[in-house]
């Protein structure tokens, strides 16, 4: 954690640092508008004081370029000179709260401590929310996934570029958060993006930024995800799906650490470690051009393959076992065993999904048992091409017409069990979300 002091008066930053270093352990101290700037590119802070006037211009300034560069940050503001306009003006800005000089220490002491707590306890439940929700997803005992967590193991430590590549739901942003979490950026943000969520031109804006009038509706300056990863991670999943002429964009970025922004003139120097990841063979899109060879090969520093559940079965009771307890307690469901042959079903049923198809059946079928025993109940059908053909009738049928309708109600179930999240649903069925959204386009199937 760290807090920033923006005051002219030398006796008040010693006495508001003495006061900080109480609750944080890192307190920077600057006495002008241009100094606090500074501060405010170089460092991430939690929490900043900032006095209304200063030499050099108004405090105001500093609390916005704060925001721009982390909108978290808590500013409280200070001032001798109190007036009803200035203090909307602050809270306006972004302020959490105004205080008047002279103020009371034991006040702000007060103020500082509820920030911190607050902080604490945000960090706290995010924490917890990622390590229950996600991070726990990523476990197993079989030789395949052993291998994996020594790669993690070897490569963390290096700011190298990975790219990871796997089936859809093998828990590829888990790897990516495994190896951020493990590095010396862990304690700074790891940002991610799906390539194959936006059109080119908003996958571009969203990455890079842009400034205000680059565009028809920009109408502030806007910063990308990349900066927003400065010293951190930024996660690039589906980068097979990225258009060419942004992966030669990337590609510059990647080489030289300096962004532009649309519509600006101004190089920046961003400090970020890239993670890629795909589903998708990338000798199959090098082959047909799709993908830049040379992106590839400045991703591709480490390449880290992950196995599909096929490849490793024996880690299948761990995974339900884990999923079991965690959607027991989320839905305070009383778990008390599971049936041996629901185990069974698991182990042997077609998971073309992986872990987030069998995640999503065991939330299924925990909130569906009954008597404290998880069984089998109305599972989702078999995938065709493992279900066994069906008898032919002998008037025949439409084979077309057939296919359409499995294919219609696996959207549809896919929709369902996320909830309406084409992204989600996509990824649940092995498609890219061009490839779903052309296919519930075909299928004239209701927006979600």
């Amino acid at each position: 954690m760290r807090a920033l002091i923006v005051d002219d008066e030398p006796n008040i930053r010693k006495v508001l640092k003495r006061l900080l270093l109480e609750q944080i352990p890192v307190v920077d101290t600057v006495s002008t508008v241009v100094d606090a700037l500074e501060a405010a590119k170089t460092n991430i802070y939690d929490l900043a004081i900032v006095d209304m006037r200063l030499p050099d211009g108004s405090g105001i300034d500093v609390l916005r370029a704060l925001k721009e560069e982390r909108s978290a940050t808590v500013v409280l503001m200070v001032t001798a000179f109190a007036t009803a306009e200035t203090a909307i003006e602050a809270m306006k800005a972004g302020a959490l709260d105004y205080m008047t000089k002279p103020f009371n220490i034991d006040e702000i002491r007060m103020v500082v401590r509820n920030v911190v707590e607050r902080l604490q306890l945000e960090k706290k439940v995010r924490t917890l929310q990622q390590y229950a929700d996600e991070y726990q997803s990523l476990i197993g005992k079989s030789d395949a996934m052993r291998r994996v967590f020594a790669v993690i193991d070897k490569i963390a430590p290096f700011d190298s570029n990975v790219l990871i590549i796997g089936e859809s739901g093998t828990g590829k942003e888990l790897v990516a958060k495994a190896i951020h979490e493990k590095s010396r950026r862990g304690a700074e943000p790891m940002i991610a993006i799906n390539c194959a969520s936006l059109p080119g031109e908003l996958l571009e804006s969203e990455l890079f930024g842009y400034a205000k009038g680059a565009f028809t509706g920009a109408y502030t300056t806007k910063r990308g995800l990349i900066e927003e990863a400065h010293r951190g991670t930024l996660f690039l999943d589906e980068i097979g799906e990225m258009p060419l002429g942004l992966q030669a964009k990337l590609l510059r970025f990647l080489e030289d650490k300096k962004i532009r922004p649309l519509g600006s003139g101004v190089e920046r120097d961003v400090d970020v470690r890239v993670i890629a990841a795909t589903n998708r063979l990338v000798t199959e899109l090098l082959a047909k051009g799709d993908f830049r060879e040379d992106l590839f090969y400045r991703l591709a520093t480490f390449e880290l393959t992950l196995p599909s559940l096929r490849e490793r079965r024996e880690d299948i009771p761990l995974l339900v076992n884990h999923f079991v307890k965690f959607f027991a307690q989320k839905f305070e469901k009383r778990i008390e065993r599971i049936d041996p042959s629901f185990m069974d079903f698991i182990v042997h049923h077609e998971l073309r999904g992986n872990v987030r198809e069998l995640k999503n059946l065991i939330e299924r079928e925990v909130i569906l048992s009954e008597g404290g025993v998880l069984r089998r109940s109305d599972m989702p059908p078999q995938p065709l091409a493992s279900s066994g053909a069906a008898e032919l009738p002998s008037s025949g049928f439409s084979l077309d017409e057939f296919l359409a309708e499995m294919e219609r109600s696996y959207l549809h179930r896919a929709l369902a069990m996320t909830k309406g999240n084409k992204t989600k649903a996509a990824e649940l069925l092995g498609l890219t979300f061009r490839e779903f959204r052309y296919r519930l386009a075909k299928q004239k199937a209701p927006e979600a």
